[in-house]
């Protein structure tokens, strides 16, 4: 018997010896992959479909509400913050989480910040944002509406990393905010990139769902003209946007908000006054001048950054006769006045299950949320 068993378990290649496992590298690499792939895309790179928010961002959000840093309270300084998520919730590098925090206040980044900065929080000529130590922040009142009710029992609640208090696995989201904040996120084998939306347009599509649950995405499209990003600009190709949403993939092209100005008679300007989602603009206007400079761009005379505290303002100033309508196509095609974005629209069904999602399921998963928030009483895992 004791042979036997012996070559059973070489046969299978596993052999225990003083409580050590030996097995085939091959098959142990292949386990221990799967493992670190599923970690990364569950608890890291993918957001959860139904409040939008991955863990770093929900942990975030959630210590900010439990110490009442609700959006009347006073400013408190970000390295508190910081500092509580990491002692309570998140045991992580602290640059991991201010990095978060900081891309939630920043209104150029966001389309509806979630948290309300004070302090400099960068900008979009690609300046990094002051230490935690001299900014303040507290929650948006926006931010408020993904946690409002929690404290009713209406999510499920889990042990920390060290079992010390409990933190929520999915905030209650009074709106679908997937798809009002957008996603990027680059896991193993897999990424997602989900546009913003504008709040409107987003919370009628669910309406309509409700009203009518077998409403195609075809129609959902008439209430969601497409992304709305936060820095602006004009998106060509809309009529696309019907089959991108069914499918939850496709590509979309967005440029600059440009006008041609006529200065004297035969002299003009082009005024630009947004550019596309997440393009830096100091390099742009560097991007431009070079241009000029090696000369695969003739017939501008000037160029000026005019942005201030009121909004974005960059001045293209053409020479005598030159022909702006040309001269600005050729800025679309050799800068990033016009870029292409790339939706991929990858969400964690149920917290675990990673899917890509039309528009329609999407918003049907959150109502599924929504649903289960009010009527329902979750446990405690």
């Amino acid at each position: 018997m004791a042979k036997d068993k012996q070559e059973k378990e070489k046969n299978q290649n596993i052999e225990v010896t003083q409580g050590v496992v030996q097995t085939e590298i091959t098959k142990e690499l292949e386990t221990s992959y799967l493992d670190y792939a599923m970690s990364v895309i569950v608890t890291r790179a993918l957001p959860d479909v139904r409040d939008g928010l991955k863990p770093v961002h929900r942990r975030i959000l959630w210590a900010m509400w439990d110490s009442g840093l609700t959006h009347s309270a006073k400013y408190r300084k970000s390295a508190n913050v910081v500092g509580e998520v990491l002692g309570r919730y998140h045991p992580h590098g602290d640059s991991s989480v201010y990095d978060a925090m900081v891309r939630m206040a920043q209104g150029f980044s966001l389309r509806y910040p979630l948290i309300d900065g004070q302090g400099n929080w960068g900008s979009v000529d690609g300046d990094n944002a002051a230490a935690m130590r001299y900014t303040e922040c507290r929650l948006s009142k926006i931010a408020e509406e993904l946690l409002i009710d929690i404290e009713k029992d209406t999510v499920d609640f889990i042990p920390n990393y060290d079992s010390s208090r409990n933190e929520p696995t999915v905030l209650p989201s009074k709106i679908p905010h997937l798809l009002i904040y957008g996603s990027m996120g680059i896991a193993v084998g897999m990424a997602t990139n989900i546009f913003p939306h504008n709040l409107g347009e987003i919370i009628d599509a669910t309406l309509a769902i409700i009203k009518d649950p077998s409403i195609s995405t075809v129609q959902l499209v008439k209430h969601v003209k497409g992304p709305d990003f936060p820095t602006g600009g004009i998106i060509h190709g809309a009529k696309n946007m019907a089959e991108i949403y069914s499918t939850g993939q496709g590509s979309i092209t967005c440029r600059a908000k440009a006008e041609i100005v006529e200065r004297k008679a035969g002299q003009y300007n082009i005024s630009i006054s947004e550019i596309p989602y997440q393009v830096n603009k100091s390099e742009l206007i560097q991007k431009i001048a070079q241009l000029v400079g090696d000369k695969k761009i003739e017939g501008i005379k000037d160029l000026r950054d005019e942005s201030d505290k009121d909004g974005l303002s960059i001045v293209v100033e053409l020479k005598n006769d030159v022909a702006p309508q040309k001269l600005l196509n050729q800025l679309f095609k050799n800068t990033e006045l016009q870029k292409d974005f790339h939706l991929n629209m990858i969400g964690l069904v149920n917290g675990i299950q990673p899917q890509l999602l039309s528009l329609k399921e999407v918003l049907e998963q959150y109502l599924l949320h929504r649903q289960i928030v009010i009527k329902e009483e979750p446990s405690l895992i």
